[in-house]
């Protein structure tokens, strides 16, 4: 559903995206991470039409994006950074006017109306000017008119930026349920957001990319892999527990939070699956130390980020 060849855009001598190539099929849900001023929106503007390549190639739903650009376009929702609206007028009408822009008629036209005003949660706010509501509401009125002609490819750069938890949470849900038969693409720098619905990362810095995987394969590198931490219930004693958790064989370090009664042991790089949880929870339950929780974490992308785009800035 989308192919990308060598593109590339200069700003005078200044490369923001440099040389990049991947494609992604229909039922992935893409995230697209790099720190500010990777290439990560420009990417997006070139895909979409609004910023034409200095180099390179790409396609949507194999129409060319420079060649047929309006067939490439037709097939693709877009949620810009910001979601500008015309601040004049009413959601209503905003939705009305893409509408007419997608070509949308008759009793499917009133059906997409219909379903994407449900789905955002707008019909509270349908006859208010754009310019009066919320960020939050601004953002899913954003989201709506991507989504209305129901397009093949979406591209949405930060799109619960402005939600609160409850807001995020049903936009995560949306993106789910549209995610089986269509190329979902996002642009962030939330990792939380990657881990909650991207089936595959790319991480970029400087316009190249530096890694492209499943969100749970790169927290697999980070040193919190398998790594178990320990929550003690107050009266515990605390350097007990930590002296003797650091002496196990399988445990490279205890890194420890006193104020609030927890340590994490962080596995040696060379011992095997289960084996640090093992020893941790036989260790707990011989001395029957009072804990509220032991938990094994899964890994630590924030860190496996940091640690990839910081290697890039060097």
């Amino acid at each position: 559903m989308l192919k990308i060849e060598g593109l590339t855009k200069r700003y005078g001598q200044h490369t923001v995206v440099d040389d990049l190539s991947f494609s992604c099929e229909a039922g992935e849900v893409l995230g697209f991470l790099g720190p500010n001023g990777a290439g990560k929106s420009t990417t997006m503007k070139m895909l979409t039409g609004f910023v034409t390549p200095d180099g390179g190639s790409a396609a949507i739903c194999g129409h060319d994006i420079a060649s047929e650009a309006l067939a490439a376009r037709r097939r693709i929702g877009y949620l810009p950074e910001g979601a500008p609206c015309y601040p004049e007028m009413t959601p209503q009408t905003f939705l009305e006017f893409i509408a007419d822009i997608r070509g949308l008629e008759g009793d499917r036209r009133k059906r997409r109306l219909h379903e994407v005003v449900g789905q955002l949660h707008l019909a509270s706010v349908l006859n208010q000017t754009i310019d009066t509501l919320s960020k939050g509401f601004k953002r899913r009125v954003g989201l709506a008119q991507a989504i209305l002609h129901d397009p093949d490819v979406l591209i949405l750069d930060e799109p619960t930026d402005g939600l609160d938890p409850n807001q995020k949470h049903e936009v995560r849900e949306l993106i789910h349920s549209m995610s089986a038969d269509k190329l979902i693409v996002i642009s962030t720098h939330i990792l939380e957001e990657v881990e909650a619905v991207c089936s595959r990362a790319i991480i970029i810095a400087h316009g190249r990319i530096l890694a492209d995987d499943t969100p749970q394969s790169l927290a697999n590198r980070s040193r919190y892999h398998n790594a178990v931490t320990i929550r003690l219930d107050e009266g515990q004693d605390f350097d007990e527990v930590r002296s003797a958790v650091g002496q196990l064989d399988a445990i490279l370090t205890v890194e420890s939070d006193r104020a609030n009664g927890v340590m994490t042991a962080i596995p040696k790089s060379d011992r095997k699956e289960g084996t640090t949880w093992a020893a941790v929870s036989d260790l707990v339950n011989r001395h029957s130390w009072q804990v509220s929780s032991v938990r094994l974490e899964s890994g630590r992308l924030d860190e496996v980020f940091r640690e990839i785009t910081g290697g890039a800035e060097a």
